[in-house]
């Protein structure tokens, strides 16, 4: 039975936030934890979420990105709903095969949107963005996250030229 959203984000608050001293990626300290991997390994979850990225996806999208770790599962999901065919983003250069930073196939010009579990300040998506764009001449059409800590991520990404959307923010999940 499909979830409303107010259902989605306390089954995603109970599975996730963790209480304590932490260390995020950006450096920062947070007196919480949103643990990505309870929501992103349920499938229950994951085809809600799925449901709700697809449905904010713009118009002419070519490829959902996901940037490694946390993206990868989400974009999949993503891609299984729509039959849009994924990228997937590394967060450095392999040193061996093709020596790519991303896998999959994507021609220039192809509009892209990368899809993100947490958003802190935006620091990963936005390397994916300009690697995409930069490296590979894809167009970013945006980049969606799943859940917008509210601290700075939106500013950072907007600063950076690319356009923002989130499903949801630490405050749906109950989080002040």
């Amino acid at each position: 039975m499909p979830m409303t959203d107010d259902q989605l984000a306390a089954a995603m608050a109970d599975a996730s936030v963790l209480r304590g001293t932490f260390t995020l990626r950006s450096g920062k300290t947070s007196s919480y934890y949103l643990d990505k991997y309870r929501f992103v390994t349920r499938p229950d979850l994951l085809a809600e979420l799925a449901k709700r990225f697809a449905d904010r996806l713009p118009d002419g999208v070519d490829r959902i990105a996901g940037p490694e770790l946390g993206g990868v599962p989400i974009a999949t999901a993503v891609s299984l709903h729509t039959c849009i065919p994924t990228i997937l983003v590394r967060n450095a250069k392999k040193d061996y095969g093709t020596a790519k930073q991303f896998e999959g196939v994507l021609e220039p010009g192809q509009r892209v949107v990368i899809t993100e579990d947490i958003a802190t300040t935006g620091g990963q998506s936005i390397e994916a963005a300009k690697l995409l764009r930069d490296e590979c001449g894809a167009d970013v059409a945006g980049i969606i996250v799943c859940i917008d800590r509210l601290e700075g991520a939106r500013a950072n990404v907007e600063d950076a030229g690319f356009a923002f959307d989130s499903l949801f923010t630490r405050q749906d999940l109950g989080i002040d």
